[in-house]
């Protein structure tokens, strides 16, 4: 082992549509029975998280010891992990990609996020795509309000997987909680919002840079999957783009990993465990820096990994 493991305190953020689940189901000390997120891993501005012994953010680790994370380039910590509990419907949305946040953004990075289903309300459901064959069509149904046939619902059940890259018009629903890797940006254009109210004024659309971004016809995203035993561990691999890989790691037992990257972030979704004799439970996340080298896992618990 030649790595550390960083365990990172995470940040809640409240939102219009959030609950109490990060309290009810991770135990957190959640600011308000609104609480929409939790920043579990994050290098961003908007929520650069506190690492657990260590008068530091991941933010600033990365600007001061690159060395760390394989001297990876960039100015910010380029994956964010969080959690979402949606009490209610968010707003229909869509995030742009990297050459045109870069342009109309101030040089931040795009948007492609994933989700994985924590757990949802039996008939729960999200908004992913549309029916417009064109962004013409898609301008007129907009015009002409017709949201509902425009929109493209879909069932979910927990541990469903999904991708949504930039151009993806997208909402989670009510009832709904995930987990979300993404890039390390918090550019979101809102698209429609259900004529929603917060402090009496409506939230601010962005029509115009939604129409420009969003991909018309609508192709879904539709990873390949593979599952595979490791030792006592049921390893699924959910997706790789090129901005990150994500895996689930069901253990029972024991199992050997060989960690060869940058860094590696670690989710725990469930039960408890130790990675090379560090305690960990649910509800913990940590990264695991440069080269980690040889880990043993072990104890009953799922996981979700992810690395650059």
């Amino acid at each position: 082992m030649s790595g550390k493991i960083l365990r990172m305190q995470p940040i809640f953020q409240e939102k219009l549509w959030g609950g109490n689940r990060l309290d009810t189901v991770f135990h957190y000390r959640i600011p308000s029975d609104h609480t929409g997120e939790c920043w579990a891993i994050s290098g961003h501005p908007g929520g650069d998280t506190p690492i657990v012994g260590m008068d530091k953010t991941l933010g600033q680790l990365w600007k001061e010891e690159r060395r760390l994370f394989g001297n990876l380039p960039g100015d910010i910590f380029p994956l964010l992990i969080k959690i979402i509990d949606a009490r209610d419907d968010l707003s229909i949305q869509v995030h742009p990609d990297d050459a045109y946040a870069a342009v109309h953004e101030n040089g931040s990075l795009g948007k492609t996020e994933c989700w994985y289903v924590l757990d949802c309300d039996p008939d729960a459901t999200i908004i992913i795509g549309h029916n417009a064959a064109s962004r013409e069509e898609m301008a007129q149904m907009v015009e002409q309000n017709r949201w509902q046939e425009l929109l493209r619902e879909v069932p979910i059940h927990k541990g469903d997987f999904f991708q949504i890259d930039p151009g993806c018009l997208h909402a989670i629903k009510g009832g709904t909680l995930i987990l979300e890797t993404q890039q390390s940006s918090d550019v979101t254009y809102r698209f429609y919002d259900y004529g929603r109210l917060e402090n009496g004024k409506p939230r601010q659309l962005h029509i115009a840079q939604s129409l420009d971004v969003t991909k018309a016809p609508f192709v879904p995203s539709t990873p390949s999957q593979e599952t595979y035993a490791q030792g006592d561990a049921q390893v699924t691999h959910l997706v790789t783009c090129p901005y990150y890989s994500v895996y689930r790691v069901c253990l029972e037992g024991k199992a050997q990993w060989n960690w060869d990257k940058p860094f590696v972030n670690v989710s725990i979704l469930s039960g408890e465990g130790a990675l090379d004799g560090v305690p960990v439970k649910k509800g913990d996340h940590l990264v695991l820096t440069a080269n980690y080298g040889e880990m043993t896992m072990e104890g009953a618990m799922e996981l979700i990994y992810s690395h650059p």
